[in-house]
């Protein structure tokens, strides 16, 4: 018994191709890995409730747009948690917070292909994963998703001029984090 694949054009062919990079995308935004593998699936209903019937060429923009506004509800819904309930939270013996309690935890992965030349991939996610969000969305949609700036200024509720800025930003943030990782001898000359 053989098991068919979907055709290349068939929404299940193109949520298989994205599903990776899209819980990366979301872990690294969110480094909760339970709530970026529940927003990753949210986005993926959502585009297959609503877009199923829409050229395969859009599902891409509208996916990351979706996408997007998942993790932008994740991060309203912890900020309006953490405004209402900080109180609740426990403090130590002298009355102060545990500055360890504060330090975010460090987002673990299996990385697909984010930057092919990079030999230490870990290092890679990591000064990705520690780029503000809208570096970090500008980045990996550009360069890892390969929209265009139109197309990424459209999943990012931005100006294309915002985008540019933004990736940027987040170039020169990774290229100083990174030093001299990845890059080839003729990157040094």
């Amino acid at each position: 018994m053989s098991v068919s694949r979907p055709a290349p054009n068939s929404l299940d062919a193109f949520l298989r191709d994205v599903s990776r990079r899209a819980r990366l995308t979301a872990e690294l935004a969110t480094r909760d890995r339970d709530a970026a593998q529940d927003i990753v699936q949210e986005a993926m209903l959502t585009l297959t409730a609503k877009y199923r019937n829409h050229d395969p060429s859009s599902w891409g923009p509208l996916f990351h747009r979706i996408l997007h506004s998942r993790l932008m509800d994740h991060f309203r819904r912890e900020t309006r948690r953490k405004k209402w309930f900080t109180w609740l939270e426990p403090l130590d013996e002298a009355g102060e917070e545990d500055p360890w309690q504060q330090i975010p935890d460090r987002v673990d992965t299996n990385p697909v292909t984010l930057l092919q030349r990079a030999d230490n991939m870990d290092a890679v996610l990591a000064a990705v994963g520690e780029l503000p969000f809208r570096q970090q969305q500008a980045f990996l949609l550009r360069a890892w998703e390969g929209l265009d700036t139109a197309q990424t200024a459209e999943v990012m509720g931005c100006a294309e001029g915002s985008v540019k800025t933004h990736y940027f930003r987040a170039l020169n943030n990774i290229r100083g984090k990174l030093g001299n990782i990845g890059t080839t001898a003729e990157d040094m000359s």
